[in-house]
């Protein structure tokens, strides 16, 4: 029952995720094609509360769950790590129709071919863990 409330959550966000249409094939075509403002609004709306919940936490000193504070440490700013990681993440977005969260939506929502989206971004993830030293930094 520890992880129940874990559960609850991803059903929460699985919801939220279809009702929006964030898991939409369509609506991610769109918004790669400059069709539509839909995604941009959700994904605007998500970094507006993501910035508010990072404020917040940081305003108000907040712990974790087991009562350790939440810190926020600097990342190595590499102008070409965000270009690379972002080119593949992009490029992978607009092939499968889906970011991470979304694939498993999909999964859930019935579509059984995301299983394979799932596994090529473990696999992908996986590949980078033992490459990742031998990356330019």
């Amino acid at each position: 029952m520890k992880g129940l409330r874990f559960i609850i959550a991803g059903i929460i966000f699985g919801i939220i995720m279809t009702k929006s249409e964030a898991v939409s094939w369509y609506r991610i075509q769109e918004m790669f094609r400059f069709q539509s403002f839909h995604m941009y609004g959700i994904i605007g709306t998500a970094v507006v509360l993501g910035a508010l919940a990072v404020y917040i936490i940081k305003r108000f000193h907040i712990k974790d769950s087991k009562g350790n504070p939440i810190i926020f440490a600097d990342k190595e700013k590499s102008r070409a790590k965000y270009i690379i990681g972002g080119l593949i993440f992009g490029l992978g977005w607009a092939l499968t129709g889906a970011c991470p969260g979304p694939m498993f939506v999909n999964i859930g929502y019935g579509y059984v071919s995301f299983i394979i989206v799932v596994i090529g971004a473990l696999a992908g993830t996986y590949l980078y863990g033992l490459l990742r030293h031998k990356l330019p930094h």
